[in-house]
């Protein structure tokens, strides 16, 4: 199971910006160049920390106005003129800082949890080894609202995925979550060799739980939205990889797109079924990533249409 951070993971409170937040990467040299007897021994190598071709936008880090509590795990945010209500629906998300949830959470008026835990798919994954830890949080959050919630839709950017595999684990957490939003952030091990050029075995283990979920939201029980940029991290499989996993379970082939998406993004494909979407962007490098973070309003505005 990979436990390293992707390029460009916060490790504190605050969100990436700049390639210096950037660890463990370094530019890749093309084994294009190579004979073919040599390429195909040699394993790729992760995906550059710089980009120059086009600008990356990014959003203004101004927190919106609102009331905040902080819980055991996480703080919770009301957005201004929120009011409670029985069935009022709660984001919770990881690994995204506080200020780019906020600003998507006021935009949809929405109550948000976000919940910053360091670098690693397993630093969230520990939050809740405790099967019990996600009900805990859902009744503290509804306790300092003032309400019980209805939907609870569940993000993560890059490693926070860890924190939402491990939630919908329990049968019981797995029945409470209406929605998940992964953004460039599902990954998983290899079985066997590192990987090459050509389409390497991934642990199912690792996926099996994404694969539950989606097969639900193309038959309308869930909403499942997944995004995936072209970084290759060299030492588990990439978001690209695992997305075509998840397809091939399901079913489903990609549809052929060029179209701009938010934050200057490059949309080259999608596939869509029932309540499951998947949309797959041009980019190998950080600034790519952490633009995908930055879109992160108009990803959320997708899983609650």
């Amino acid at each position: 199971m990979p436990t390293c951070g992707r390029l460009g993971a916060p490790s504190g409170p605050g969100v990436p910006v700049a390639p210096g937040h950037l660890l463990s990467l370094w530019l890749s040299l093309s084994c294009a160049l190579l004979p073919l007897n040599v390429a195909a021994q040699q394993p790729q190598n992760p995906s550059p920390m710089v980009e120059h071709t086009r600008t990356h936008p990014r959003l203004t880090d101004t927190k919106p106005p609102g009331r905040h509590e902080k819980l055991d795990l996480g703080t919770l945010y009301l957005p201004n003129g929120w009011k409670p209500r029985t069935g009022a629906p709660l984001l919770i998300f990881f690994h995204g800082g506080s200020s780019i949830p906020e600003v998507a959470a006021a935009k949809e008026h929405l109550a948000a949890i976000w919940v910053q835990a360091g670098s690693g798919s397993s630093a969230y994954a520990r939050l809740f080894d405790s099967p019990a830890r996600f009900g805990q949080l859902l009744r503290e959050a509804e306790d300092k609202a003032g309400c019980q919630f209805g939907r609870v839709l569940l993000g993560s950017w890059s490693a926070g995925y860890g924190a939402i595999r491990e939630i919908l684990k329990t049968p019981g957490s797995y029945e409470r979550v209406d929605a998940v939003l992964l953004i460039d952030g599902m990954h998983a091990g290899y079985i066997g060799d590192k990987p090459g050029p050509l389409e390497s075995k991934l642990d199912p283990v690792d996926l099996n739980v994404w694969v539950k979920f989606a097969r639900d939201a193309v038959a309308g029980h869930k909403r499942f939205v997944v995004t995936h940029s072209e970084i290759f991290p060299g030492t588990f499989a990439s978001t690209t990889e695992t997305a075509d996993y998840l397809l091939a379970q399901l079913g489903l082939t990609r549809r052929a797109v060029l179209r701009w998406g938010p934050m200057g993004l490059q949309q080259l494909s999608e596939a869509k079924a029932g309540r499951f979407l998947l949309l797959g962007y041009a980019g190998n490098s950080a600034p790519d990533h952490v633009d995908q973070l930055q879109s992160l309003p108009v990803f959320l505005k997708l899983l609650l249409r």
